[in-house]
């Protein structure tokens, strides 16, 4: 549990409860998002000073293939939230704050002209990618 963020917000899916799939995730998994939470989403809420919103935390594999989401995603690891606050004009806002707070990150992806914003934070090897798809 984060200063903002909770386990049970990046687990919790719409999709998953509708199609009777358990997204609980395995211990290993917990630690990935709770250094997600700390590393990441805390600062990204912090700099931003209004609640930020999970549309999509951890998917298991097979929540990742129901939603459409890439094989080697890092939603599976517990290491990427989708975001958003709101609006794209918003998130768009938030996506250049991000970027000049120099919050670490692995990526930051703008989705859909900034319909939300991805961002994944890893234990090492973080690239800080900015991309815009």
């Amino acid at each position: 549990m984060g200063k903002y963020f909770t386990l049970q917000e990046l687990c919790h899916s719409q999709t998953a409860i509708q199609q009777g799939i358990d997204n609980t995730p395995p211990p290993a998994i917990k630690v990935n998002l709770l250094s997600l939470i700390t590393n990441c989403l805390d600062p990204i809420r912090g700099i931003w000073g209004r609640p930020v919103t999970v549309t999509s935390g951890f998917r298991t594999p097979l929540l990742n293939k129901v939603v459409g989401g890439v094989p080697t995603s890092q939603h599976m690891k517990g290491e990427a939230a989708d975001i958003t606050v709101g609006s794209p004009d918003n998130n768009r806002m938030l996506f250049a704050m991000i970027q000049a707070a120099d919050i670490p990150f692995d990526q930051l992806i703008d989705e859909n002209n900034y319909a939300w914003i991805h961002v994944s934070w890893k234990s090492s090897g973080n690239r800080h990618q900015v991309l815009h798809l």
